[in-house]
């Protein structure tokens, strides 16, 4: 075997790496990164209205790209590097370039893999919480003001809450917040922005907002199942090792997404009377993102009773309170980020702080002993600790909802000042051709005309009764 002449076999392999960690760390990385790209475009793509399908999808792939080269330029660094106050307990980091040599193959924070692997796993993950933004946005947000959204908000919110929780000198984490793979960093954190950003923004017409169909339920299946799979990386990854963790991580999550389908798929069926595809969809990600903060941490029991409350608490607030609040119902949140991700994941950190098994715990954050739920502490004779845990969780929850609508009230307002936030009423008439030049289907219908080609001109028209030729045109009779 040749190795570049200036890299020599201990080097590539040296003592603290592990290849079978990070063969799963990048597999990992590549299952979320999927679930964004192609499976939330396809999803954002085929769920709104024909007119919408290339700008929403377009928003996705977009906020993918800036992530990445926003991440390798200080984003990454401002979330889990140096303290940019120079302590040991901190919020946030210093903004720094991470693509030197000699940084990228040292060893990361966690993981027996280099800081490249450890960077491309944590970059999907800041990807997918812009792009679920987009979600509350699609149908009338200005593109250009989209285009400055993205690396503003991943600079100022992202960092803010990732090195809080994640790394390993943020201050809830040194406190013991309990957020496995992203309940709070990245569910809560989007499904808050989201809401507050749909807010600045405004709603879409009255028209798009009466009636929005699908323009394709079988993509929309598509790109759905794509998040459900990928999901397996997103939080089958965050033990940073490949073990018994990471595998319990990995089942507990699908149990409880089966569960909150059903749960869901139920409740429309008794109260509405029709199984819904689009309801199953909403139950299979409140599932899924329920279940993050804790998959790791958590039995097998009580992932199914997660995926109980995840099917209907999300369900009510959706169904029920959404229609009886003022606030909700004044922000057109298109996507009802709101409901999946802020309720959903603010669920799932409270549960986890109830259902945090001490056995798991230390399987994942290591010997100490203060991580432990309510419900083991008060079986446990440790209901002090228990109590503690649930207080941390709740805490965890206000530090993200007040962060979230304050930074981005500011970003919002100052965008603004460029460019506006808002399509025109025109635009957002037309939509996609007006915005992109663009539109996703070629349909002949409603009396539009099949352009003229060299490759229909070879038939004889005759031999088409359902059309007839004007001029160079041929149209649909």
């Amino acid at each position: 075997m040749s190795f570049p002449s200036n890299l020599l076999p201990n080097e590539a392999s040296p003592e603290w790496f592990n290849k079978a960690d990070n063969a799963w760390q990048l597999t990992a990385a590549t299952l979320v990164g999927l679930q964004s790209v192609p499976g939330l475009v396809i999803l954002y793509g085929s769920i709104v209205k024909k007119k919408w399908a290339v700008n929403s999808a377009f928003m996705a792939l977009y906020a993918f790209a800036a992530v990445l080269v926003c991440w390798v330029g200080w984003g990454y660094r401002m979330s889990f590097g140096d303290s940019i106050f120079g302590t040991h307990s901190s919020f946030w980091g210093k903004p720094a370039v991470a693509l030197d040599q000699k940084f990228l193959l040292k060893q990361a924070f966690a993981g027996m893999f280099p800081n490249a692997t450890m960077m491309f796993f944590q970059f999907v993950f800041a990807a997918i919480t812009l792009i679920l933004i987009a979600g509350a946005l699609l149908g009338r947000m200005n593109f250009h003001a989209w285009m400055l959204f993205v690396p503003l908000w991943l600079t100022f919110s992202y960092t803010i809450g990732a090195y809080s929780l994640w790394s390993l000198n943020g201050w809830l984490f040194k406190a013991g917040v309990i957020d496995y793979s992203g309940g709070y960093v990245i569910h809560l954190s989007s499904g808050v922005a989201g809401f507050t950003a749909a807010y600045w923004v405004g709603p879409r017409t009255n028209k798009d907002r009466e009636r929005f169909p699908p323009n394709n339920i079988l993509l929309m299946l598509a790109g759905a199942g794509l998040l459900w799979m990928g999901w397996t990386g997103f939080n089958g990854g965050d033990p940073y090792i490949s073990n018994i963790d990471a595998a319990l991580a990995v089942l507990n999550t699908h149990v409880c997404a089966a569960t909150s389908l059903l749960v869901w798929l139920f409740l429309d069926i008794l109260f509405f009377g029709k199984p819904s595809v689009i309801g199953a969809v909403q139950g299979m990600i409140t599932g899924l993102v329920c279940i993050t903060p804790a998959a790791g941490v958590v039995q097998g029991w009580a992932a199914i009773l997660m995926g109980i409350m995840s099917g209907s608490i999300p369900w009510y607030s959706m169904m029920v309170l959404h229609k009886r609040i003022k606030l909700l119902k004044q922000v057109d949140d298109t996507m009802a980020v709101f409901h999946t991700h802020a309720v959903a994941g603010s669920l799932g950190g409270i549960l986890a702080g109830f259902f945090a098994e001490p056995r798991l715990d230390r399987l994942y954050f290591g010997p100490d002993q203060k991580y432990i739920g309510l419900a083991y502490g008060l079986t446990m004779g440790r209901s002090t600790a228990g109590f503690r845990q649930m207080g941390l969780q709740l805490g965890g929850i206000a530090f993200i909802v007040v962060l979230n609508v304050f930074t981005t009230t500011v970003i919002c307002n100052i965008i603004k000042l460029i460019v506006p936030l808002r399509l025109s009423e025109d635009d957002m008439n037309v939509g996609d051709d007006a915005i992109h030049g663009e539109e996703a289907y070629a349909l002949w219908a409603d009396g539009e005309k099949l352009e003229n080609s060299r490759h229909i001109s070879v038939y004889d028209v005759e031999d088409f009764p359902s059309t007839r030729k004007t001029g160079n045109d041929v149209e649909m009779a």
